[in-house]
């Protein structure tokens, strides 16, 4: 599923549906969740997908990151879904803010075992409209195997070629503007 938000960013989705009516019960799931992100990835792992990110960030202006959160925070699973959270942590992170509007998020959260990608006005203007949707579904064999870090590498890879096409011609004059090392929350 994709969605637009006033032109600006797009959200793209997993799933076909927010399940909305289910709030306590996803306060409840994400409350007891204990596992977080960094039981799901060593040091390594982590290590090899910022390696990934520099190599598909290389010869031109877009920009990728990763978060990916074991569970909602117990405050914010009562009101807000992963598409939210996708939508929020593109803000606080300020994926947006690049200079030529060329940022994109990749979230996982592993509690729900769902996947968001949020890309900024530059990037989405440049795809198909179901190239989002692809690029989650691509991720999904992966994560189905336990293969968390595989499934993103993967990912990053595909934007790398897709920013490699798209963006050939054009030189980055602002060089890294976002930490390439994922997020572990």
């Amino acid at each position: 599923m994709v969605n637009d938000i006033n032109d600006a960013t797009c959200i793209a989705t997993s799933i076909q549906q927010h399940n909305r009516p289910y709030r306590w019960k996803r306060w409840l799931k994400h409350s007891l969740y204990f596992k977080s992100a960094q039981h799901f990835f060593n040091a390594q792992q982590n290590q090899q997908l910022a390696q990934t990110i520099a190599q598909a960030e290389s010869g031109h202006r877009g920009e990728i990151q990763i978060i990916i959160e074991g569970s909602l925070p117990s405050h914010l699973a009562l009101r807000m879904d992963t598409r939210q959270r996708a939508e929020q942590l593109f803000a606080q992170y300020r994926v947006w803010d690049t200079e030529y509007n060329s940022g994109m998020l990749i979230y996982l959260n592993l509690c729900e075992r769902r996947v968001e990608v949020v890309a900024d006005r530059g990037i989405h203007q440049a795809v198909e409209g179901d190239y989002w949707h692809g690029l989650c579904q691509g991720m999904l064999p992966y994560f189905k195997q336990g293969q968390f870090s595989e499934g993103l590498g993967w990912a990053v890879a595909q934007l790398g070629q897709l920013l490699q096409d798209f963006d050939r011609d054009m030189p980055d004059t602002q060089g890294n503007e976002l930490d390439n090392m994922p997020r572990l929350m």
